[in-house]
């Protein structure tokens, strides 16, 4: 565990991404397309890299890590609801963390990038990365999903 989070933590801090060569986002059939020139043209340079080249943005540099307020969270791509901030916990990883997505939201994928094994995740709607789940969270899943600040906006309840 220790390992696993050194490296997570060291690659984000370079700013590498999160594959070992760049990749777009999650391939599939997806109720919303655009073209690069349209992701392009709605994100910003690292919103971009994350959600479409399954980047990951350094740690703790997200205030959304530190959002404690009663809402949701949406994909930043599509505006679908992702996460409950019911679901939200602390995790000390540096990216906000929930152990729950909402209901027929998310996807998954295995991902085999820096030598190990994780479970990629990414919006079901659009196909933009969203970051990882682990199996090291609090119950009642278990589940940590590590989630990049820049895939989401808040909305207060």
């Amino acid at each position: 565990m220790i390992r696993r989070q050194f490296l997570q933590t060291a690659a984000a801090a370079l700013g590498f991404s999160a594959s070992a060569k760049a990749v777009s986002a999650s391939k599939g059939s997806f109720e919303i397309t655009r073209s690069d020139a349209e992701w392009k043209a709605m994100l910003n340079a690292a919103e971009y890299r994350v959600m479409r080249e399954h980047g990951t943005e350094r740690a703790f540099s997200s205030p959304l890590d530190r959002e404690t307020r009663r809402g949701m969270f949406h994909c930043k791509g599509c505006d679908l609801a992702l996460y409950s901030s019911e679901h939200k916990f602390d995790s000390g990883t540096g990216w906000p963390s929930f152990w729950q997505a909402q209901a027929n939201a998310i996807g998954t994928k295995q991902d085999r990038s820096f030598f190990m094994l994780r479970t990629e995740c990414h919006c079901r709607r659009c196909g933009s990365h969203l970051g990882h789940i682990f199996d090291d969270g609090p119950q009642p899943t278990g589940k940590r999903h590590c989630i990049n600040g820049v895939s989401l906006t808040f909305r207060a309840a």
